[in-house]
């Protein structure tokens, strides 16, 4: 099939778009078996017959055998992301999605809900089947569960897709078994990462290249001063992030309310300084982004005083949020680290927060997990 990952894998080695990587090259296998399975897929869903006078009719065609996705999961930079979006572009599917694993769950919730709402004494069947009449394949990105609320519903959601003959592409830096390590009541969610096990083919993407930090090269991942140059150099490396990958905004769920992140492709986010520290953003706003990105461009970070102690103090607990989750910080602003923050009541507290950034533009960061 021409139009297979496959296909456009080695067309971008070719181009010398990309490196050959012996370990993107097998999960490409792997995409491209599935590829082939789904052209002309007829998924075993419920499906009414027509009845003669006398109770007879036509038979509908034989449906097919349940079909196994993927789970693809890795560090981060092993191009997960970019080897979906090649399988997904050219998916002989007409419906089908590609969606952030958090942005499908805050869905899920909002219909649940709405079918509360409406009366229904078990709102997930109807969901279901929502789900089921917009997509025959969901491809599902930054694979990962952190709030109790959809530990709790995830398997009877995935067993009720699985029913409707949904089949599930994602991608995610954790093994099924490391899901929810530590969450409240896991043992409620085990059957789940069982489910995950039997319904989807468990692929690490285990390559000894971080080919994000291969794309971003020498290129500084702290840039300063601001201006032109400091633009461009930002535009680069958003560009070698993301590989070209499709942006869409993405909006977190905390507490009752909406964040939203307006720039994400490839699991990285783009986002200007006073979009995440000049609004009223507090820890847990921050502890939802860096768990929901692994990379994050931040543009214009000004150097800091009396007059912006708030946004010095919310760019404080961002930092934090990032360095505790291990997530790659690209940023541009007005000054080294070091020099950031002058006198004042957050002094001490942005001394660490300097000795952070300057370890985050190191060569070892992110840290193997």
């Amino acid at each position: 099939m021409a139009d297979g990952p496959m296909s456009r894998y080695r067309a971008r080695v070719a181009e010398g778009g990309l490196v050959a990587d012996p370990a993107q090259a097998l999960a490409v296998e792997k995409l491209q078996l599935l590829h082939q399975r789904l052209d002309g897929y007829t998924p075993a869903r419920p499906r009414r017959v027509a009845r003669g006078l006398l109770g007879f009719g036509r038979k509908a065609a034989k449906p097919d055998a349940p079909l196994a996705g993927l789970y693809l999961y890795g560090g981060v930079g092993r191009g997960k992301s970019m080897l979906m979006d090649m399988f997904f572009e050219g998916a002989p599917v007409r419906r089908k999605r590609r969606v952030h694993f958090h942005g499908f769950m805050q869905e899920i919730q909002a219909g649940i809900h709405a079918a509360r709402m409406s009366g229904v004494d078990d709102p997930l069947p109807p969901v279901c089947d929502e789900i089921a009449e917009g997509a025959l394949l969901l491809c599902f990105d930054e694979f990962q569960v952190e709030d109790i609320a959809d530990a709790m519903i995830l398997g009877r959601l995935f067993q009720g897709l699985f029913q409707r003959g949904l089949v599930v592409v994602a991608t995610s830096n954790r093994h099924p078994d490391e899901l929810y390590r530590n969450g409240l009541n896991r043992q409620s969610f085990l059957p789940f990462i069982a489910l995950l096990k039997e319904r989807l083919d468990i692929h690490a993407l285990e390559g000894p290249t971080d080919h994000r930090r291969r794309a971003l090269g020498a290129r500084d991942v702290y840039v300063t001063p601001l201006g032109p140059e400091a633009d461009a150099a930002i535009e680069a490396a958003w560009s070698a992030l993301t590989q070209g990958a499709r942006e869409a905004p993405l909006d977190l769920r905390v507490q009752g309310r909406s964040v939203r992140l307006r720039r994400v492709a490839a699991g990285a986010a783009r986002a200007d300084f006073a979009e995440l520290c000049g609004a009223a953003l507090g820890p847990a706003d921050y502890l939802a982004i860096a768990n929901a990105v692994s990379a994050l461009v931040l543009e214009n970070v000004p150097c800091f005083d009396r007059r912006n102690a708030t946004e010095a103090k919310r760019f404080v607990t961002l930092v934090d949020a990032l360095y505790e989750a291990r997530v790659r910080l690209i940023c541009s602003a007005a000054a080294p680290p070091d020099l950031l923050h002058g006198e004042g009541d957050v002094a001490f507290a942005f001394a660490r927060t300097a000795s952070r950034l300057i370890e985050m533009q190191g060569e070892g960061w992110p840290p193997a997990s």
